[in-house]
């Protein structure tokens, strides 16, 4: 049977740490898997969902967008899938009479893991404060949620979208969850009532990405294939930790490897899913498993690009008494900017690259030769590398290592940004994006006859700024947790709390429920595991995975309670309530038929030809992407871009470190699914910071001495995290790790990456102050 949630939070005072693992997955992850399905959904009810999880048949996971292959296993899905699936097909229930019994203030005194554990949202709930949300009573307002009517709640919106002095005083953010037909919807639904601030999840991983590629390949996204994976001779795994975060990725290196490939692994910390995996699909690889790295490069924080840097300098070096060092044709026919950039190539340092990066000068030379010995490269990365403030430069430089030898456009070879949320990178091509291209907003005006604003909108950051200077007043939010997943929490809670109007479209309750405006409405949906059906009959949504498929999601269980609607629905609702008889938008019938959504998408969106067609064929269908496809680059000079910049790293004042913020092997983005780190050897707490002995010593942190952690940025605003365990980790020396969302509070709101915006989560400079 499920177990109850739990009625009180867990004690996280002394949390156990006996030292990290060598191996991922295994007999531990599958054991671990069936306990939290069981406790979540009971045996039956776990069986029957977990069987249809990334089928062809089936619904997409609600965790990340690693694809899927054409074959398929029966357990088509990792351990933190599992905890995705259970926390959203669980059998625990929030009701009315749960909100009655817990105030606001109760609310916003419990951890994330405690709210996550409640169960499913099962009605429409409003808080009306009147003044503040700081979990206390407000002058003529209530300190609780009530049950609302779905009329109500969406009269509601309408009367504080209407009364706005413009529309840009609105805020639209999306979650990686939402479908591509729920996404369009929403920012169709934004830009008709005349804003295009569409803020999203984007903003603060892979903007970065999309940023850098853009510009030097002409399309934001990754270029390879999982067959590409399968093909290459060397793959770079820089800044990312597919072991916890992308789990099913390393069933792709596994089958590399076994077919000749070379991995090598660029991080700050070691990580057992690159060390060891025991793949739980084979019994072989339950008890012996699969060693991945080739060589692992322990790097300091943000050294990265100097990495790259020397690397290209010295494949330069190289083509002068090997001229097939270069890609010479390659380079010639389908590039620009190569003198440029090999000038500033060639002027790379060894000393200074050294310092940056804080590796050895051998293993350098051994990257070295195992990328000339390759003919088809790979560069996977994540967060690590996305959320500097030279994260765009960095990810330039991983371009211009691709370009150099002829790595972008044939099989085995290419970028690959691995992205988190299952939907992130379809909410983008669907138009969530505050900077449009101009030639989406002229598709959408024709199709749908409205007058799209042209310019620009907020980002995350700049959607917190307006909150907090008072330029924006409503906020609604499609999923997430934006108050756990921003920077800056003190900042991001007070923005908030200056808004007349939040709203958010959830499934499970989490922190940003608490934070709320001077009135607050939860508007409970449907999760991917709910069946859908409407006035049209049953439905499926898309998702587009980090690889570009698309392909349909269909939940196999009934929905938590009769009182949710779906995310197109609750769009569809919110337009015709907001822009009234004068919108010509069929938005009733965007309800009743998804499937005349994606009719209109496959107008408007360039590679959705025929998406109803092409989206009923098991598996779906693949985007089209010009540089893989046909070496073509639709950047501004019709080639592809090297770029060329100064190399830059995060600079570390005396007895500082350098703080990343990650996540635990038992949470995915903001949702704690527990307590442990089962990787790094934590339990039982998550107030813990890894720090290299060494480090420590010349500090003064013992094992297990607790300290504040305080970040230093040049505002001079004192950022606080408190009560942080020390853990004696084998992290890159110079270089700490905490938990986020624990950690955001020392992340300033204004320390973000050069050209994309996204916060500098990975390169905190901190100081201990013991306790």
């Amino acid at each position: 049977m499920a177990r109850k949630p739990p009625s009180g939070d867990p004690v996280q005072d002394a949390p156990q740490v006996d030292g990290p693992r060598h191996s991922a997955a295994g007999l531990p992850a599958v054991a671990h898997s069936l306990r939290v399905a069981q406790q979540q959904m009971g045996v039956a009810r776990a069986a029957r969902t977990l069987l249809k999880v990334n089928q062809k048949d089936g619904f997409d996971c609600p965790g990340c967008a690693w694809p899927e292959g054409e074959k398929r296993h029966t357990a088509e899905f990792c351990e933190n899938g599992v905890k995705a699936v259970a926390e959203e097909a669980t059998l625990r229930r929030v009701t009315p009479d749960f909100f009655a019994a817990h105030p606001v203030a109760d609310l916003a005194r419990r951890s994330g893991y405690w709210l996550g554990q409640q169960g499913r949202i099962t009605r429409p709930m409003l808080l009306e404060r009147g003044t503040g949300g700081d979990g206390g009573d407000a002058a003529g307002g209530g300190d609780r949620y009530e049950p609302v009517s779905w009329e109500r709640a969406f009269a509601i919106i309408a009367e504080e979208l209407t009364a706005l002095d413009s529309p840009d005083e609105a805020l639209f953010y999306t979650s990686g969850r939402t479908s591509n037909e729920a996404a369009f919807l929403l920012q169709l639904f934004a830009r008709e009532f005349g804003t295009n601030n569409l803020p999203d999840c984007s903003n603060m991983c892979h903007e970065s990405s999309g940023s850098a590629l853009s510009e030097t390949l002409g399309v934001g996204k990754g270029s390879v294939s999982l067959d590409d994976m399968h093909q290459a001779d060397l793959i770079i795994v820089a800044g990312q930790n597919p072991g916890t975060n992308h789990p099913r990725m390393l069933s792709a290196l596994e089958k590399a490897k076994s077919a000749g490939a070379r991995i090598i692994s660029v991080n700050p910390l070691p990580e057992a899913g690159t060390e060891r995996f025991k793949n739980p699909q084979t019994p072989g690889g339950m008890v012996r498993g699969a060693a991945l790295n080739d060589l692992f490069l322990q790097i300091r924080i943000g050294g990265d690009q100097a990495l790259f840097r020397l690397l290209n300098k010295l494949i330069l070096d190289a083509a002068e008494t090997d001229p097939a060092a270069v890609d010479q044709e390659f380079v010639a026919g389908h590039t620009h900017g190569f003198e440029e950039f090999a000038a500033t190539a060639r002027a790379a340092d060894w000393d200074e690259t050294l310092t940056a990066t804080g590796l050895d000068r051998a293993d350098i030379e051994r990257a070295l030769s195992m990328v000339l010995a390759s003919k088809r490269t790979i560069v996977c990365w994540a967060m690590g590398l996305t959320q500097h403030k030279h994260s765009v430069a960095t990810i330039r430089e991983v371009v211009n290592f691709l370009l150099l030898r002829g790595n972008v456009g044939r099989p085995g070879a290419g970028v690959c940004p691995v992205r988190g949320h299952s939907n992130v990178q379809g909410d983008r091509t669907m138009g969530i994006f505050e900077r449009p291209a101009p030639a989406f907003l002229d598709a959408l005006d024709r199709e749908f006859g409205i007058t799209s604003p042209r310019h620009h909108g907020y980002d995350v950051v700049r959607a917190i700024r307006a909150l907090r200077d008072g330029d924006a007043k409503v906020f609604f939010a499609m999923g997430g947790n934006f108050v756990s997943a921003s920077p800056d929490t003190e900042v991001t809670e007070a923005a908030m709390r200056n808004a007349r109007l939040t709203v958010h479209v959830s499934t499970k309750l989490n922190r940003s429920h608490a934070v709320t405006g001077a009135r607050a409405l939860i508007l409970p949906t449907l999760g991917r595991t709910d069946k859908d059906v409407q006035a049209g009959g049953r439905q499926i949504v898309t998702v587009e995975d980090s690889m570009g498929m698309v392909h349909a999601s269909r939940g196999n269980l009934a929905p938590a309670s009769p009182h949710l609607l779906s995310e197109p629905a609750i769009v569809a609702r919110m337009a015709r309530a907001v822009l009234g008889p004068a919108s010509l938008t069929p938005w009733e019938e965007f309800e009743k038929d998804y499937g005349s959504i994606r009719d209109r998408i496959s107008r408007v969106v360039p590679g959705f030809e025929d998406f109803n067609e092409r989206v009923a064929r098991p598996g779906g269908f693949q985007l089209p992407h010009a540089p893989r496809d046909e070496r073509r680059f639709p950047t501004g000079t019709g080639k592809a871009n090297f770029t060329a910049a100064p190399v830059e790293y995060p600079a570390l004042p005396e007895g500082r470190l350098l703080l990343q913020t990650l996540r635990s092997h038992d949470q995915y983005n903001t949702t704690i699914y527990g307590l442990d780190d089962r990787y790094r050897g934590i339990k039982g707490g998550r107030r813990v910071v890894l720090v290299n002995p060494d480090d420590a010593e010349q500090l003064g942190l013992a094992d297990g001495s607790y300290t504040d952690l305080v970040s230093e940025w040049k505002d001079g605003v004192e950022r606080r995290a408190r009560g942080f365990r020390v853990v004696h980790y084998p992290t890159a020396r110079g270089c700490a790790a905490a938990y986020y969302p624990e950690t955001n509070v020392l992340v300033p709101l204004d320390s973000t990456a050069d050209i994309s915006n996204t916060p500098a989560s990975k390169s905190v400079v901190v100081r201990f102050e013991h306790r």
